[in-house]
């Protein structure tokens, strides 16, 4: 009814699940899977009719075989904007995905069939990708916990490519302790660092997002804010962050074109709308815009190494606002896209971990707020996002 799944195989993950090894960490969790990571024997159509029923995964990607080490279980194909040109889940060609807290509101994308799963209790949790923004914008508008990891440190062979440069695997969870517990199965011997010296809260973030956002946040960045001896607030672009999105958009489409451009010239398939239109986009951008923004993407990873690097934590609102709602006007969806992934390409370009936490509502509907730490600290800011989830519910 929500749309959150394309496929189930639940004979399967029963039988795993009656099998499985309650020892071990993940111990019979079922994990819905974003329909572009594959998982052996399953099909894998990332939200498209030109791949569907074309394509059964040979093996699993390594995020699943950590996934299994752990004890877990794949459940599902979760929907996804297709190919993950999108921000809502409602550029699939296969199905459309509401929001579980409010059906007239998009769940965000590109991972809104998974955050969907998650929010409406029928997946204990699940895993997204994310590239701009896909696994962070539908934990925020879905009101659930959601995490890109560190550009690097999940190995993407096994999922479908978007912009390789940015393209992250992540996961989502209602609960803030399997949240955590996942990380520690993906992360097994990362160190976990307790020193929280220095918050820094992102102005220029909270600017763009409006006096509204800032005003529903507020009680939530001083929950956080307790667990720091020095709170600063900083414009984390001096060049803009406008600047900033406009250089991620533009890597992004040409990384896009190259992993994607021969076979849709080839084949000429029928994509849905907006995602064709993405992919006319990236057809056109040239080598000398995208040195221009890979220059500017050096500066960004400098200066974002430059503010982190005595394990600083960044903070800053997950998206512009709650979710649009599904009949809103085309103008007012893009003007939440813009605005959003111009807060977004903050980790994006830096290639940064980030955790939304489900701390807050506006008008009724739920509003994410993000953790960003240093490239690798992920475990850390894992531990982190629990204990604010600890304190914040007492």
């Amino acid at each position: 009814e929500l749309g959150g799944y394309l496929s189930l195989d639940g004979e399967t993950a029963l039988a795993a699940a009656e099998a499985a090894d309650l020892s071990l960490p993940l111990g019979g969790v079922p994990i819905a899977i974003k329909d572009n990571i594959n998982v052996k024997g399953q099909p894998c159509t990332c939200g498209s009719k030109f791949l569907a029923g074309a394509y059964t995964a040979p093996y699993d990607a390594t995020v699943i075989s950590r996934l299994r080490k752990a004890g877990a279980i794949p459940f599902g194909r979760a929907n996804m904007d297709e190919f993950a040109m999108g921000s809502t889940t409602e550029n699939s060609a296969l199905a459309t995905t509401v929001n579980p807290h409010d059906p007239t509101r998009a769940p965000g994308g590109s991972s809104g069939g998974s955050a969907a799963a998650v929010a409406s209790h029928t997946a204990i949790a699940a895993l997204g990708s994310d590239t701009g923004g896909s696994i962070r914008l539908p934990a925020s508008f879905c009101g659930i916990y959601g995490i890109r990891t560190s550009h690097g440190r999940i190995p993407l062979d096994g999922v479908v490519p978007l912009a390789p440069s940015f393209d992250t695997v992540g996961w989502f969870a209602a609960s803030p302790i399997l949240f955590e517990a996942v990380g520690e199965a993906m992360f097994p011997d990362d160190a976990v660092f307790a020193a929280r010296r220095r918050l820094i809260v992102a102005a220029d973030a909270f600017d763009l997002a409006g006096d509204a956002v800032a005003e529903a946040l507020a009680q939530a960045v001083a929950s956080v804010s307790q667990g720091f001896t020095d709170v600063r607030r900083v414009v984390v672009a001096p060049d803009g962050l406008a600047v900033w999105r406009e250089a991620f958009r533009t890597i992004q489409a040409r990384e896009a074109w190259a992993a994607h451009g021969a076979w849709i010239t080839a084949t000429r398939p029928r994509l849905g709308p907006g995602v064709a239109e993405r992919f006319q986009y990236a057809a056109t951008v040239t080598a000398g815009a995208a040195s221009a923004a890979e220059q500017r993407r050096s500066k960004v990873r400098r200066r974002m190494d430059q503010l982190l690097a005595d394990g600083s934590v960044l903070v800053l609102p997950s998206a512009s606002g709650p979710a649009p709602f599904r009949n809103a006007s085309n103008a007012e969806v893009e003007r939440v896209r813009a605005a959003s992934l111009a807060m977004l390409s903050i980790a994006g370009l830096a290639g940064l971990p980030q955790i939304s936490l489900p701390l807050a509502t506006m008008n009724g509907a739920p509003l994410g707020l993000s953790l960003v730490g240093r490239r690798g600290s992920d475990r850390s800011l894992l531990r982190l996002a629990a204990d604010i989830a600890a304190a914040h519910s007492q």
